[in-house]
């Protein structure tokens, strides 16, 4: 079977750049090469192909994580007028204030994060959906106190559906690697009827792996390293540890979405 392929990106602009950021000239090179040479899917259809055990060709999903207004400037529309399907996880606290991420105030940058609106006419794309990146980007893997775990988590989900008035199916941890993932939060996520998590420290999907855990590939500005990362080497299957939730129940008995 064919490997199902997630890649995340952040912020697409050609100014301050930093190593969450593409230009946009790069980041349309990139959809050039994955239109010719891969299927392009919706995160939704990622999962499905990965639950069912059954994916005939190799296929990637794009998301991205944060929520960066300079990604309607171009990027968004791009998507959109290629017809791409993305799913776009956002920071709550910081689109509704307009703070920057704290790492882009510790650098000085001007990277605005979305507006609400900005948020909505994405979501009204069609192609476009919207997921949960937390309320305020904080590093799940340190959080122990249930309550504000919660509130980062399933509370900040429950006021981005009503801001949005649709609801949201995923979650994707902030910096993603084995060290930031909570299991708790994961349970809680099941509990509340949200359809999976995202990772970001690498690793391919297999028709057969945990279809809740989806496992990202950064998308890296080089062009070149992109296609080394979705070119499948045998070499890459074993350097990349999956991260194994433990889950307090089967996915069959948690409860329905609220």
């Amino acid at each position: 079977m064919s490997p199902v392929m997630v890649l995340f990106y952040h912020r697409v602009a050609d100014y301050d750049v930093t190593p969450w950021t593409i230009t946009n000239d790069d980041f349309r090179r990139h959809l050039d090469w994955l239109q010719e040479n891969l299927e392009l899917v919706s995160l939704e259809e990622a999962q499905r192909r990965i639950a069912t055990r059954f994916n005939e060709h190799p296929c990637v999903t794009i998301t991205f994580d944060d929520g960066y207004a300079d990604n309607c400037d171009h990027a968004i529309g791009e998507l959109i007028e290629r017809q791409i399907p993305a799913t776009y996880f956002v920071t709550l606290d910081n689109i509704l204030t307009g703070l920057p991420f704290p790492h882009d105030a510790d650098l000085e940058i001007d990277a605005r994060p979305n507006t609400l609106d900005q948020i909505r006419d994405m979501a009204k794309s069609g192609l476009i959906e919207i997921g949960g990146h937390t309320r305020s980007h904080l590093d799940c893997g340190k959080i122990k106190d249930l309550l504000e775990l919660k509130d980062e988590v399933i509370y900040s989900i429950d006021a981005l559906e009503y801001l949005l008035d649709r609801p949201i199916n995923y979650f994707a941890f902030p910096f993603g690697q084995h060290k930031n993932i909570n299991d708790t939060a994961i349970n809680l996520l099941r509990e509340r009827g949200i359809r999976g998590f995202c990772s970001a420290y690498g690793g391919y999907n297999f028709p057969g792996d945990d279809p809740y855990h989806i496992q990202r590939i950064h998308g890296d500005s080089e062009l070149s390293r992109l296609k080394n990362w979705l070119t499948i080497d045998p070499r890459k299957l074993t350097g990349v540890k999956r991260y194994q939730p433990r889950y307090n129940m089967p996915l069959a008995a948690a409860g329905d979405k609220k």
